[in-house]
């Protein structure tokens, strides 16, 4: 076989046991759907490559695809570098008693703390520095403080490299302030100089991304990763080992083609793993004997985001990381399933605003949206004003997914979610309650988007589960060290394996067990 390993996705899951592998001697192959993205081809403007589409990939596959479902979307990142390209830097770990049930006895914090403070060592974790406080964090430490919580304000940990010299007197400079020098593996990086765009690309690669750490170092150590690269299949072979068939996207057409391995592990993310794996049960037949439990126990992580609008205070949700600090809830009591952070936007959101003023033919749907935005469009900088409460919380993990016709008339099969609301409702409607408490002790004004009031509707760009471990093949579809039930050297490694919400932030949790499960492979 031409390689010992390969590995589908280059996610936090794809990317560390590419790495720890490679390292150990194996050959390794990384299978990865989206591009190669830089500051030199990141998109920004209307015209460029946003939308990853999975019905025609061979003519649009860009930075972003969001899943719709009934109640639920998702949003999921294409690219060389996985969702790390995509999210807001954070890297928490999960509070120790996220771990009291739902996982294999294996499977505690203390079995995860050392991979936990691997993984924030070799991504260079660390806080904004003091004198870089956004404006943002300034009004949630406010907030925290008057809502009687300030004892819950927490700074959280970024993988972002930070200059201590920077300060905001340096913000008129833009990108021209950061300054480049290689990180501890030889990658070349930026320093943040707040430009926002962290979730859409960081201009001076700032961002502490997968392809600037475990994959660059992978692929130093001889590791090959094959961009826009769909895996389609994965087959047993008679003598061991797997065969992977893919289809490599090149000139708007897609190629068919596969390769062999002893081993395969599985890290396309929750949706990604989970969809495949479900092909490969119930339409090629080809892994029939996955476990009946695939696709259960999905979960959005409880996102929600609140904006609230403020007639004369300076939020500048475009300036800064995305996200810098928390009112961290979480402390062992069952009552407490939520936490909540400062959001932002990208700026690129602030000059659509801006373009969007100037064109009278702009419209909106819905009464409270219009009433909103106008007041936004009405000012000289139309986000100024603009406090995006975020929040992550503990949700019911009670969705299903499973393949289904995409329409009456369109037997062609896709992954659909049955997504039951009610039984998340409840802390929906808390983080809802403290985001318009903090809003309304900052003389700020909510606006619950009208997709939740009126609809029930959720967006997460944090889904977990699908692949879930379990203690045998009736309770999971992996065990704890991420092998699948039934078939010897077939690993799932991402945050499809993770069996509950966990109601932070899931990167550093995903690549702890990532961590992990490469440490107990020979």
């Amino acid at each position: 076989m031409a390689f010992d390993v390969i590995v589908i996705g280059s996610g936090f899951g794809g990317a560390i046991t590419s790495c720890r592998l490679q390292q150990k001697g194996y050959r390794v192959l990384v299978l990865e759907r989206g591009r190669r993205w830089d500051k030199t081809n990141f998109p920004r403007g209307p015209e460029d490559a946003w939308v990853w589409d999975s019905d025609k990939p061979e003519h649009c596959n860009g930075w972003l695809e969001l899943r719709t479902f009934p109640h639920m979307s998702v949003a999921v990142g294409a690219a060389v570098g996985g969702g790390s390209l995509i999210y807001a830097n954070i890297s928490r770990e999960a509070p120790r008693w996220r771990f009291a049930k739902g996982w294999p006895p294996e499977i505690t914090y203390d079995e995860l703390k050392p991979h936990y403070d691997t993984v924030k060592a070799f991504m260079n974790v660390r806080e904004v520095p003091d004198n870089q406080w956004t404006p943002r964090m300034r009004l949630m430490k406010e907030g925290a403080e008057k809502v009687g919580l300030g004892d819950r304000f927490r700074k959280l940990e970024l993988a972002v490299t930070f200059d201590e010299a920077f300060t905001y007197d340096d913000l008129a400079k833009g990108a021209a302030a950061s300054r480049s020098s290689l990180n501890a593996h030889g990658a070349e990086q930026g320093t943040c100089v707040h430009l926002g765009n962290c979730d859409i690309g960081c201009d001076v690669h700032a961002k502490n991304t997968l392809d600037r750490n475990y994959l660059f170092v992978a692929e130093k150590a001889g590791a090959e990763v094959r961009a826009l690269t769909i895996v389609t299949n994965i087959e047993p072979l008679a003598g061991g080992g797997y065969r992977v068939s893919f289809d490599r996207l090149e000139n708007g057409a897609r190629i068919a083609g596969s390769e062999t391995a002893k081993l395969v592990i599985v890290a396309a993310g929750s949706l990604g793993s989970t969809e495949l794996l479900l092909r490969c049960r119930d339409v090629t037949g080809s892994l029939p004997n996955l476990s009946g439990f695939l696709g259960r126990d999905w979960s959005s992580n409880g996102d929600f985001l609140t904006p609230a609008f403020y007639a004369s205070r300076d939020c500048s949700p475009t300036v800064g990381p995305t996200i810098a600090s928390a009112i961290d809830l979480y402390d062992g009591d069952a009552d407490a399933t939520f936490w909540i952070q400062d959001g932002g936007l990208p700026n690129l959101t602030r000059d659509y605003l801006d373009r969007m003023r100037a064109d009278p033919a702009t419209g909106f749907e819905t009464k409270a949206l219009l009433e909103s935005m106008q007041w936004l469009l009405r000012r000289d900088d139309p986000l100024k004003g603009v406090m995006p409460w975020f929040a992550q919380g503990v949700d019911a993990a009670n969705g299903v997914l499973t393949l289904g016709p995409r329409s009456a008339v369109d037997p062609r099969l896709r992954l659909c979610l049955d997504w039951e609301i009610e039984r998340s409702k409840e802390v929906i409607d808390a983080i809802v309650s403290m985001h318009k408490r903090l809003s309304y002790a900052t003389n700020g004004e909510p606006l619950v988007p009208p997709t939740w009031t009126l609809f029930k509707n959720l967006i997460t760009p944090h889904p977990l589960g699908g692949c879930n471990m379990g203690v045998d093949v009736a309770t999971g579809v992996v065990d704890h060290a991420g092998r699948v039930f039934g078939y010897p050297g077939l690993y799932v490694a991402d945050g499809a394996i993770v069996p509950e919400a966990l109601g932070v932030n899931p990167s550093r949790t995903i690549g702890a067990l990532a961590e992990r499960i490469a440490s107990l492979i020979p």
